[in-house]
């Protein structure tokens, strides 16, 4: 579908978690329905912080095909109409052996941590970033659940982000919570922004973005406040539908 056939000039941008699905989980055949007709009207796009495997899983095998713009990692991997865009590697920017250093303090620090449970997978290794975990993403949506409401009361990604803030001051790295279990790590400006690069040169009359983590130190925050974007601040799924229905479709 070419951006010309749309009736808008307008581009649709949204996080995955807590806004076209719930964390971890797949989005209903009614969101899914209902892009489709927004699709119809206007470009759509999804900006998510997880790898393109777990979106996937999330919106549907063919999801780069069925948005736009597919956004993974914050847009480190990237694909416009189907088509793979160019791409950008953590590592390649910090370097190896100051890598090595990040990823043996936090496999330390989480090992000295003292919370209800742990599973596995503790630190994830993506191509733009590193997502931490102190439960571990092997976690079930039960314990991640509970995980959340613990961390709420004591500020445990919190705290550790300020201990790697405080030991790798000079990395010139971000830290950001999203989602319920974990934290991303990435090079500064290397948020949900980069995404943005993408697009810009498309000529859209208006941008919006769709998020739930729209505070300051969510991952949502950058793109939701930046400039360029029309920012919407949703608390879950249904809320999303509701100001899509709102904007775009006035007699739903």
């Amino acid at each position: 579908m070419a951006f010309a056939d749309r009736q808008l000039n307008e581009l649709v941008l949204f996080d995955v978690d807590g806004t076209l699905s719930l964390a971890r989980q797949s989005a209903s055949t009614e969101m899914l329905n209902l892009l489709k007709e927004l699709r119809k009207k206007a470009a759509i796009g999804f900006v998510g912080g997880s790898n393109l495997v777990k979106i996937t899983e999330q919106l549907g095998s063919n999801a780069i095909n069925e948005f736009d713009f597919a956004f993974a990692e914050n847009g480190l991997t990237a694909y416009r109409l189907g088509q793979e865009l160019q791409s950008q590697s953590f590592i390649k920017h910090v370097g190896e052996e100051n890598y090595k250093k990040l990823v043996n303090f936090i496999l330390h620090y989480v090992a000295d941590m003292d919370i209800p449970i742990k599973r596995g997978t503790f630190v994830e290794f993506r191509n733009g970033m590193i997502n931490v975990s102190p439960i571990g993403r092997n976690a079930t949506i039960t314990e991640r659940n509970e995980f959340e409401a613990y961390d709420k009361q004591h500020q445990l990604r919190a705290t550790f982000i300020k201990a790697l803030q405080e030991k790798f001051a000079s990395y010139g790295l971000t830290y950001s919570i999203g989602g319920q279990i974990s934290f991303d790590v990435f090079p500064t400006g290397w948020d949900k922004t980069y995404a943005l690069r993408h697009v810009e040169k498309e000529g859209f009359d208006k941008i919006h973005f769709f998020g739930d983590k729209t505070y300051k130190g969510g991952n949502d925050y950058e793109i939701y406040t930046d400039p360029r974007v029309v920012g919407h601040s949703v608390t879950n799924p249904d809320d999303t539908q509701r100001i899509l229905k709102e904007l775009f479709f006035k007699t739903l």
